[in-house]
């Protein structure tokens, strides 16, 4: 465990917690969705540990044991902070692999920082192209008065919207997916999310369009995806960004749930590993 500074913000450094496995192997970034942290990838890091890489996985600002400023929830400063933890530990021919709202850092990390670093990413779940529907994104699969009732929601009574938000992330066609033990573990992270954060990037993936970042993705891509997901349905995200992609890997997990990596963990542990074995 370490912490980074990850940005000069207008009050304070705001200092990330990061986990390292440390080792000599090639390494491997995790970003979490929203609005867990990066203990969500408890199935992911011995996996790839025992496969050779180095893991390392961050609670990102305002979210588990990370600082929680006031600001700094747009998708630019949240690269920042992305890029601050790949300069301080000094990761080269990293993959990253981002999950739900982390598919968001991962596209804007090229358009603000180029693939001077990456080998690979991955989409995992994740929010790209533009989950916003609008006029000239008919295709999104969130509608404006869904994303105004979430907030809503979030705002009156955060622990009811977060014991319904984690039973649909890890739900089928209304069946849970995972066992009540995993999903209150998920929701004791959710917890740990500061409001004015929660409420920011939930505005923030919901509302930035990334279709010009996937066209500066230059390096080997996976989109990996539940076919079941109700949360970031598969076609209007990792369809669209496979298309987008030309050459990038898809695999679509029959039946899974928006939190594939823990309902699926097996499958998606071994399509993860064989894409980075490549």
């Amino acid at each position: 465990m370490t912490e980074i500074t990850a940005h000069h913000g207008l009050f304070k450094d705001t200092h990330l917690h990061v986990d390292d496995t440390g080792g000599s192997g090639r390494p491997v970034v995790l970003i979490h969705g929203w609005p867990l942290s990066g203990e969500s990838w408890s199935e992911q890091v011995p996996a790839l540990q025992q496969a050779g890489y180095r893991v390392i996985s961050y609670d990102r600002r305002g979210f588990g044991r990370s600082d929680k400023p006031l600001t700094g929830y747009s998708y630019d400063t949240l690269t920042e902070d992305l890029h601050a933890l790949l300069t301080e530990l000094d990761l080269t021919d990293v993959t990253l692999v981002g999950f739900s709202m982390g598919g968001g850092e991962v596209a804007r990390y090229f358009t603000a920082h180029g693939a001077e670093r990456l080998r690979s990413v991955v989409f995992a779940s994740a929010v790209p192209p533009y989950l916003m529907k609008t006029a000239d994104n008919p295709d999104g699969p969130l509608e404006k008065a869904q994303a105004a009732e979430m907030t809503a929601q979030l705002t009156a009574d955060q622990e009811k919207f977060y014991d319904s938000f984690t039973t649909e992330f890890f739900s089928s066609d209304g069946v849970l997916q995972v066992t009540e033990e995993q999903r209150q573990e998920a929701l004791a992270l959710c917890r740990q999310a500061d409001k004015k954060a929660a409420l920011g990037c939930l505005n923030a993936f919901g509302t930035t369009d990334f279709r010009d970042d996937l066209t500066k993705v230059s390096v080997p891509t996976l989109v990996l995806h539940g076919s079941a997901d109700a949360t970031v349905p598969f076609a209007g995200s990792g369809a669209r960004t496979h298309a987008a992609l030309p050459g990038s890997e898809l695999h679509v997990i029959d039946g899974a749930p928006h939190g594939c990596n823990v309902s699926h963990a097996d499958e998606f542990n071994r399509v993860l590993t064989d894409f980075l074995g490549r």
